[in-house]
Parts: structure tokens; C-alpha cells; sequence
């Protein structure tokens, strides 16, 4: 393949949103963010037809204009879609790639104290207006959501706390099972606070900030440690809270317990009826996920088994969490087959 953008026979559109719900946020962090939206072949042509929307979110420290970063010999999703699409290899659709970034590096895509409302910007800002601007078909049966990592948290979640606005979604090794996922971690984040920055979370910020970012191998550790409490586990009045202690790493179960209310693998009892309409779900992992995120996916399925969804895409495939880019066609099909109307 050639190692430059490919011409595309869809198209995209670059916007630049204006979001009341992010104005104030508490990190400061911009209220403007962009938007793409892709249109797919043939839509100038047919004036009347109306699509399904797919929603595409991103992972932990993503940032939309991220989606156009190619691998070696590889190419990105935006032009993998295309040529999805462009095969007539699944139905045509509307495809909306949102950011949600944080200084902290992400927001979970809820609303919280400690990062600003992402939720109510997703679900009450950004698809109103696409629903307005855009000849998509308009209800939740023909509007889907798809994300890996963090964004196949958000992707599970969604949809569970607005089913009247979701219909399908697609999850590549989204966070889930948060005592294999998150708790390990605590350990190090730990020795990494009581070895460089003196105990302190305040410190670990200023030091981050300073450098190139993840040039130490206890950035990831602690900033996903900060940025999930800020997204699980901040009070009212905008105070964080760890769910261990940070000088021996030693659980807090108050606070853990808070976190473990967010978790998709133990919220799907109480959504059990919003996942009874899902039209579509997709589930994958790479079987040697660094994050054991194989592990949530699996424990996942069985939840939404458990309340009798059986009618899942499922698969762990040979890989990591790294360089999965290649498996984001196949939820793309997925959810625009089912959410095409039949």
C-alpha cells in the first residue's frame, strides 16, 4: 500500500463544536472540540435516503484528529471504513467521530464533578444536532456507538443509561471487570508515588507535565489511576477520591465500591431491560490483552447471558491491546447490518 492518505469515495465533513454542556468544565478544558462526520458513497446522490448513525469514541488520552495516525504498512480506520463501505461490504451509514478528551486524558464519557458533563454532551448535544444537520434515520434502532479501550467502556455504558437514544453498540476490549483491570495497578501506583513524588498525586501532575508525557513507565499506571477516580469517584464539590490508600495501596471500600457501581460487567443487572432491546452487540479482545480486558469481555457476555442476551457477536482473537485497528471494520459492518432497517 501506498504510505499516504488514499482518496476516499466518501466523504468527510470537519466541524467544530460549540458545546453549552462543556462550557465551565473544571479541568478548564476546552468547550470547543471537533467533530467529523463521514459521509458515505452515493449520499449527494440520493437526496431522500435516509442512514444509520454509527458513533466512534476513542480510548484513554485520545484525541479525534488521533483517528488519521497510520502504523507501518497499515491502514487507519477513517480509510478503512471508507473502503468498507465503498466495497459495498456493509449497508451504508453515517459515521460520527466524537472527542471527548480531558487533560486527564479522558472523561469515561459521563458526567462527573471531577472532568465536566461528556455524557450530556454525547447524548443530549452532539446527537440532536447531527440528527438535525444530516438525513440520518433518527431512531434508536438505526443509531449505534463503537470505541476500544475507554471508548468501548463508553460504548458499553451509553447505551445502558440512554437506550432511548441507542440502539446497538460495539465494544473492542473496553475496561470492565474493574477488580482485573484496574486493581492490579494500585500496587505500583503506589511504590511509583512513594519512590518519586513523595506520596503525592500533585506532585506526579507537575512532574507530567513538565516532560514528555509517558516517558517514565509509571506515568500510565498513575494517570489512569487519577483520571478514573476523577470520571468514578468525585464528591459534589469536585473532591477526588482514590479508592486506596496512596501509601500502601491498600483498598478503600467505600471508595472502591464506588468505582465497582460503574463497572459494565455489574451494571448490566440493573439495565437489564434497556439490554433486552439492543439491536446489536459486539464484543472482541485480543487474547493476550496487556490489560486482561480479554477477561471483562468474557465476564461481560456472561452478564448479558445471565439476563438472556444471547444474540452477541462475540470473539477473542489472537492479539494485544495494541494495533487492533484492523477489527474496527468488522463492528462497523456489524452494527450497520443490523441497524439498516430490514
Amino acid at each position: 500500500m501506498l504510505p499516504w492518505s488514499i482518496d476516499m469515495r466518501g466523504r468527510f465533513e470537519e466541524h467544530r463544536f460549540d458545546s453549552a454542556a462543556l462550557r465551565g468544565n473544571p479541568l478548564g478544558d476546552p468547550s470547543q472540540r471537533p467533530l467529523w462526520v463521514y459521509l458515505p458513497p452515493g449520499y449527494d446522490d440520493a437526496p431522500t435516503r435516509r442512514y444509520p448513525t454509527i458513533y466512534q469514541i476513542q480510548g484513554l488520552t485520545g484525541q479525534v484528529d488521533m483517528w488519521r495516525n497510520r502504523s507501518p504498512f497499515r491502514k487507519n480506520f477513517p480509510e478503512l471504513a471508507d473502503e468498507l463501505l465503498a466495497r459495498g461490504e456493509a449497508p451504508p451509514c453515517i459515521v460520527v467521530w466524537v472527542d471527548c478528551w480531558t487533560s486527564l486524558g479522558g472523561s469515561q464519557f459521563l458526567d462527573s464533578p471531577g472532568t465536566g458533563r461528556y455524557h450530556t454532551y454525547l447524548c443530549e448535544e452532539i446527537v440532536p444536532w447531527i440528527d438535525g444537520r444530516y438525513r440520518t434515520l433518527p431512531e434508536r434502532e438505526h443509531r449505534g456507538i463503537a470505541g476500544k479501550s475507554s471508548g468501548g467502556y463508553g460504548a458499553m455504558v451509553t447505551p445502558m443509561l440512554r437506550p432511548d437514544l441507542w440502539g446497538g453498540l460495539a465494544t473492542h476490549a473496553g475496561d470492565a471487570l474493574f477488580e482485573i483491570c484496574y486493581l492490579p495497578d494500585f500496587r505500583a501506583s503506589a511504590r511509583a508515588l512513594r519512590d518519586h513524588y513523595g506520596g503525592s498525586f500533585e506532585q506526579f501532575w507537575k512532574d507530567f507535565r513538565s516532560r514528555p508525557a509517558f516517558a517514565k513507565d509509571s506515568d500510565h499506571h498513575l494517570l489512569n489511576d487519577w483520571c478514573m477516580a476523577a470520571c468514578y469517584s468525585t464528591d459534589p464539590d469536585g473532591t477526588v477520591r482514590l479508592p486506596y490508600d496512596p501509601a500502601t495501596g491498600a483498598l478503600i471500600p467505600a471508595v472502591w465500591a464506588r468505582w465497582l457501581a460503574w463497572d459494565p460487567v455489574r451494571m448490566v443487572p440493573r439495565h437489564a431491560a434497556a439490554l433486552r432491546t439492543m439491536r446489536a452487540i459486539y464484543i472482541d479482545a485480543g487474547r493476550r490483552d496487556q490489560f486482561f480486558l480479554d477477561l471483562g469481555a468474557e465476564a461481560f457476555r456472561r452478564a448479558l447471558a445471565e439476563i438472556g442476551v444471547t444474540d452477541v457477536y462475540f470473539e477473542l482473537f489472537d492479539a494485544t491491546h495494541s494495533n487492533i485497528e484492523y477489527r474496527y471494520p468488522l463492528s462497523l459492518q456489524y452494527l450497520a447490518e443490523r441497524l439498516t432497517p430490514r
